[in-house]
């Protein structure tokens, strides 16, 4: 545990420059930086000593930097307005409901031939050409 303490001391300025320069972001800078020390000290077993250790937690923050990217092509982004959406007054539901329930006497009261072509083609999705 000490020795990552140190490792952050000595190497966490340099890592959060790097990240930096990557993201052009201060705050995710800082917030990536943290993430690499975190995942740092859970693989520390993996480093081997091939190369000096701020370049080993470079790498793990490039890693880290990827992995934000792919999560943030995920993200569906949808720009704010001021703008409230418009929902239904009851009034207008009211009136939709009654014409829905027209429709659907009128409909019942068609000879059957006809009511069952209406049928199948609201509730089927079948075509009215289709079916004669």
């Amino acid at each position: 545990m000490k020795e990552i303490e140190k490792a952050y001391t000595c190497y966490a300025k340099d890592v959060y420059r790097y990240l930096l320069s990557l993201s052009q972001d201060e705050d995710l800078a800082e917030e990536l930086t943290q993430e690499t020390f975190f995942r740092a000290m859970r693989t520390i077993n993996s480093y081997d000593g091939s190369c000096k250790l701020s370049v080993w937690l470079c790498q793990v923050a490039k890693h880290i930097w990827y992995q934000w990217l792919d999560k943030r092509s995920r993200w569906k982004q949808v720009e704010l307005t001021e703008e409230v959406p418009c929902q239904e007054s009851p009034e207008h539901s009211t009136v939709l409901h009654m014409e829905k329930t027209e429709l659907y006497q009128a409909i019942h009261s068609l000879p059957e031939p006809m009511r069952e072509l209406v049928h199948l083609r609201l509730y089927s999705e079948v075509s009215a050409l289709s079916s004669g």
